[in-house]
């Protein structure tokens, strides 16, 4: 063999021994487990099974963990193709403190969507619009074990070697997610952990965990499901049923959810005093001397800003001091971040002030919001032991805490003694005009007239940050007790 000939056929040999060493890739990985989980095929899948939950943003205790309910089914139907995603959830309670806003007694059924960018419930055939749990939606549906490799794939994910013969894929989704999936020697998903984008916890970090996966026609799924999120437990499911490819028809987005924009109403309930309804939760706004008091900033920035923006052209010249928050459950502490780039100083309960100042150092630097935006230092003013007040010599704002309560530990409720108004959140929402009393009273509405008796507050009107204003007497009705003499 002449020299040419032979240095032809060694630059050959490690040619190929160079290809056979080659480390692997995130694409060689993905495709790997795409092979051993059966994904390759998959356009949208569906499972149900039972286990315990917790809620999300309604602890007891400022930092405490979710309370628990029983998940007596959940349904998932998933289309990966378009991005679409239904829950079919089946609950009660498991524990009476904390908030949700189920039932103590009884079981309740939700219907929750997202589809791409638009979020929806249904309740009693209605279509609520949910911009607030787009961002917690999308992410559930890319870290399932299935999606987490769509979404690797379709994200450019890096690899990396880990413990044990396991591999890592990291991606980022912008303004969405950013997870870290773990692949076992087998190529199948055993772990998630990722951070999402939420209104008051900013970038905020969760672990899913997949196991004990079975072969359901051909594609393998995990029969335990469990999930932390902000630093507690969230899930514990065991699955019991698989369909690939199911049909997803109820999938399509609604046209009633394509309405996101935020509708805001005013009531001139007193002079300087404005109920700020249109959606599901109220805010209420109190003209002082030279400044506003803003009472509640609920959901998440688009509400929020909405409100301060209307609230502008309710009185234009005079600055938003003062933001009143009722609790820290997420629905209604959800635009604090929003007020807090407004240049509001926030005013809560003492014992939520460390909360807050823990969860606004973690910016929301996935999806900036207007408090990332805005780049500024937040201003809390704690209410130490049962009443606050705030007061500019021709007004007075009275807070009180509401003790002794199912709902939250650290709870305010707002009294105008002028205007003889009282403002709260959770602990009475009124019912529909006619409905008769349910027969066993509400803990949460014995409680509220508990605490208003305890302070011996003339109330007139109640301004609820649920529902309708209603004179006091109907409180009263709804709890099935007899109004004290005037």
């Amino acid at each position: 063999m002449n020299s040419r000939r032979l240095a032809s056929v060694l630059g050959a040999a490690w040619l190929a021994a160079s290809c056979a060493s080659a480390p692997p890739t995130a694409a060689d990985a993905i495709a790997r487990s795409a092979r051993a989980m059966g994904a390759d095929q998959l356009k949208s899948l569906r499972y149900a099974g039972e286990g315990e939950g917790f809620t999300f943003g309604q602890a007891y205790l400022p930092n405490g963990p979710w309370p628990k309910v029983a998940y007596h089914a959940v349904v998932r139907t998933v289309d990966y193709d378009a991005g679409a995603m239904r829950d079919e959830i089946t609950l009660s309670r498991a524990e009476p403190r904390g908030g949700g806003g189920y039932p103590l007694q009884g079981q309740q059924r939700n219907d929750q969507f997202v589809s791409g960018e638009f979020a929806w419930n249904v309740v009693g055939g209605n279509v609520a619009p949910g911009t607030r749990f787009v961002a917690d939606r999308v992410h559930q549906l890319w870290i399932t074990p299935h999606g987490a490799l769509k979404a690797a794939q379709r994200h450019n994910a890096t690899l990396a070697a880990g413990e044990g013969g396991t591999q890592r894929l990291s991606f980022t989704q912008p303004g969405r997610l950013r997870a870290s999936v773990t692949l076992d020697a087998q190529g199948l998903v055993t772990q998630v952990d990722s951070t999402y984008p939420d209104p008051v916890m900013g970038d905020t970090a969760v672990r899913t965990s997949y196991s004990d996966y079975k072969d359901f026609g051909g594609v393998k799924f995990p029969t335990r499901v469990r999930q932390s999120a902000g630093g507690h437990a969230v899930l514990d499911l065991t699955i019991k049923e698989v369909q690939p490819n199911a049909p997803v028809t109820a999938l399509a987005l609604p046209d009633a959810a394509r309405n996101t924009a935020e509708r805001i109403t005013n009531e001139k309930v007193a002079d300087g005093v404005w109920f700020l309804a249109g959606g599901s939760h109220n805010s209420v706004l109190v003209e002082m001397s030279d400044h506003l008091v803003l009472l509640e900033t609920p959901l998440g920035d688009a509400r929020t800003q909405a409100v301060i923006e209307h609230a502008k052209t309710l009185v234009p010249n005079k600055p938003i001091r003062y933001a009143v928050n009722s609790h820290a459950h997420f629905d209604h502490s959800g635009g604090v971040r929003a007020a807090v780039a407004e240049g509001a100083t926030i005013v809560t309960m003492a014992g939520n002030v460390p909360y807050f100042q823990s969860v606004f150092a973690t910016a929301n630097a996935l999806r900036p919001d207007r408090l990332a935006q805005a780049a500024k230092p937040a201003r809390l003013q704690g209410v130490q032991g049962d009443k606050g007040m705030l007061s500019d010599g021709t007004r007075t704002i009275e807070l009180h805490k509401i003790s002794g309560g199912p709902h939250s530990d650290t709870m305010l409720m707002a009294w105008l003694p002028k205007e003889r108004l009282l403002i709260q959140a959770d602990a009475y929402t009124p019912l529909p005009p006619n409905t008769p009393p349910p027969a066993t009273p509400n803990a949460n509405n014995v409680n509220l007239i508990d605490n208003i008796e305890r302070l011996k507050l003339p109330v007139d009107r109640i301004l609820p940050l649920h529902g309708r204003v209603v004179p006091l007497s109907e409180l009263y009705t709804t709890a099935s007790r007899t109004p004290p003499p005037r």
